[in-house]
């Protein structure tokens, strides 16, 4: 099942940049494994906002919400998710 997902992160300012810089390493970290599994098919940055779109490839909505509670930086998203389909007139 494909997935168009936009996540847009808002890190409170009060939390300690040594703690900030360790959420991001393993965000960074755990994004490259689901990319290198394929789960993460897309990863583009929104240019000028701290925010992503990605498209993921996974087996069901509960595997996609797994995937994204999983992310060390979930508890500072706001994500919307939409499903996705074949257009017929894709040629891909």
């Amino acid at each position: 099942m494909l997935f168009l997902v936009r996540m847009d992160v808002d890190i409170p300012r009060d939390i300690a940049p040594h703690a900030v810089d360790d959420i991001k390493a393993r965000e960074k970290a755990y994004s490259q494994e689901l990319q290198r599994s394929g789960k993460w098919v897309h990863l583009y940055r929104v240019v000028g906002e701290y925010a992503n779109y990605s498209v993921f490839d996974v087996e069901s909505n509960d595997e996609l919400h797994a995937v994204l509670s999983g992310l060390p930086l979930f508890p500072f998203m706001k994500i919307k998710v939409t499903p996705l389909a074949k257009h017929p007139s894709s040629i891909a």
